[in-house]
């Protein structure tokens, strides 16, 4: 194929696709699937090798929280069977934290449901995070933690944390058909002091909201433009008891093909698998390891994930390794510079890089042409293939006195 050749060669350049080449790629058919996953794991494979970096959740406050995120568990007016509980003390995140370090995670994302921070707020998760690093040495650090007010970002960072998560979740047009409480503006603000903080940013997507491709690759490209490190994408878990608990609108192929979109799109740039890859990639999860370099390794924030031993096993299976503690995920253009880049040519800024959660969301961002089939307005598919079998609520780790999945 004409496009994945060119794609390819795009993204060993770092050069960014143009849209219709980002939309074709998810207009691919399963006949061709197989040729889109090679050509974008030859793309992965350049940058990061066989390496897979593992994160792993805390989610230091459960539920309770008073926005509307409509794809959320945690939301206002949930009525999810979830876990419910208020902040976690310093030590009892450390110890949870501790389990996913000891199963191989390098990344820590402490996660809290809310609107954003008070300044209160702020000292507490710094205590956790001093506590956290204290007794586990080279971890890093994410926070996740809403909205961000003017500082806020400067005091985690000084408190010792390494990154912050905040996704677009969906493409601005689209944004309050699923949340009314705050802004897509509000989101882009929040990523944007992350970055002038000096965090790493971390920003990415939901797929399976009923979106189109159209969407998909808007959000993909505004987090281009914002320039974060980490881009999650996320597959909808439809949690019973959220709006959005009938949405089951992806298939293991559509999965595979919007990975790859985001890694034409993001090159050089962390892709993790977060929330959703076991209801929605299934049995496909190891090829998904060919298009991202990054997972979350066991339970999510509210619903739990496969066991930590089957994704090391996984990971094993398929030919990969797990990324050590000492090894620097990003490649050295990127991880020397702040700003600039996403690995694009002269700076563009690729951007591959929920309200609450990390990535792991419950429930939860030049030449060549395209074929004129790359531009769909089209719904997103309907499948009837419903599992719920595959969603199972969280009733382990934090803020329980079970033993956490890691």
């Amino acid at each position: 194929m004409d496009l994945l050749n060119t794609l390819v060669d795009k993204g060993l350049r770092r050069e960014l696709p143009t849209r219709a080449e980002a939309l074709a790629v998810l207009s691919t058919s399963d006949d061709d699937l197989l040729d889109v996953v090679a050509a974008a794991g030859k793309v992965r494979r350049h940058w990061f090798g066989r390496r897979v970096k593992l994160n792993y959740l805390v989610n230091l406050k459960s539920g309770l929280c008073p926005e509307d995120c409509s794809y959320c568990s945690q939301r206002l007016g949930s009525k999810a069977d979830i876990l419910k509980y208020t902040w976690l003390k310093p030590d009892d995140a450390s110890k949870a934290a501790a389990a996913g370090v000891a199963g191989g995670a390098k990344r820590v994302c402490l996660v809290a449901s809310g609107r954003g921070p008070t300044d209160r707020d702020v000292d507490r998760v710094a205590g956790t995070i001093k506590a956290i690093k204290d007794q586990n040495e080279g971890v890093e650090v994410c926070a996740c933690l809403g909205l961000l007010s003017d500082g806020q970002a400067d005091r985690l960072r000084e408190a010792g944390a390494d990154a912050y998560n905040h996704n677009l979740n969906t493409s601005e047009s689209t944004y309050g058909d699923i949340t009314t409480t705050h802004t897509y503006a509000d989101r882009v603000d929040t990523v944007q002091k992350a970055h002038a903080a000096g965090l790493s940013a971390c920003s990415g997507l939901i797929a399976g909201m009923g979106e189109t491709d159209e969407d998909l690759v808007d959000v993909v490209f505004s987090l281009r433009d914002l320039d974060p490190d980490s881009v999650p994408v996320n597959f909808l878990i439809p949690m019973e008891g959220t709006p959005l608990e009938a949405d089951w609108h992806l298939t293991p192929q559509r999965c595979l093909r919007i990975l790859a979109m985001v890694r034409f799109v993001c090159p050089d740039v962390e892709v993790r698998i977060a929330g959703g890859r076991e209801v929605h990639l299934r049995t496909m999860q190891p090829l998904a390891l060919n298009l991202a370099n990054s997972i979350f390794l066991g339970d999510y924030l509210t619903s739990e994930g496969q066991a930590g031993q089957a994704d090391l096993e996984m990971i094993a299976d398929a030919g990969f390794e797990v990324e050590g503690a000492g090894e620097v995920t990003l490649p050295q253009h990127r991880a020397t510079v702040t700003a600039g880049g996403c690995g694009s040519h002269e700076g563009a800024g690729c951007g591959s890089h929920e309200g609450a959660g990390c990535g792991g969301h419950e429930g939860a961002g030049v030449c060549g042409s395209a074929p004129a089939a790359a531009s769909t307005t089209a719904s997103a598919p309907q499948v009837d293939e419903v599992r719920r079998d595959l969603v199972s609520v969280r009733r382990r780790g934090a803020g329980t006195d079970i033993a956490p999945n890691a």
